[in-house]
């Protein structure tokens, strides 16, 4: 699907063949998510790949043990603390092949708490390591007291 121009490309600005082959195949499988979204993600993390990280990557690849289970909660909210640990690694090009930011569990969540994937993505972005910021943030949006 992808030749080494594409794969030179996508590493630099910050991306990997991976992860757009992962929004296709969901496109397909699901109908979404949308071109004008991926193009919106593939933005917000270039611009933090250039930006923030100076255009160099930071060598790590993150491990799938590493992450908060699916049934993890914050702020009695579940999904949403590995919501935010997939939403960093995605902005600091950490993705293990088998993760995806932007997932078919992704997008309901975000949904129901009335927010978008590149929304989520800047409001990480924004709050950097401020756990609480991004919580209160999605609750406020969400409606939720």
């Amino acid at each position: 699907m992808f030749g080494p121009d594409d794969e030179a490309f996508l590493a630099g600005i910050g991306g990997t063949t991976q992860e757009l082959f992962d929004f296709v195949d969901d496109l397909q499988r699901h109908g979404e998510p949308d071109l004008a979204t991926v193009l919106a993600i593939t933005e917000i993390q270039r611009d933090h790949f250039l930006g923030a990280l100076g255009g160099k990557p930071t060598g790590r690849i993150a491990s799938m043990s590493g992450l908060p289970a699916k049934t993890d909660t914050v702020a009695g909210i579940p999904w949403l603390p590995r919501l935010i640990a997939k939403a960093r690694l995605k902005l600091r090009g950490e993705m293990p092949p088998d993760l995806m930011y932007g997932c078919a569990g992704d997008r309901p969540f975000l949904r129901r708490m009335r927010m978008d994937l590149p929304g989520f993505l800047i409001l990480v972005r924004d709050h950097g390591d401020d756990d609480r910021g991004i919580v209160d943030a999605v609750k406020r949006r969400a409606g939720i007291d």
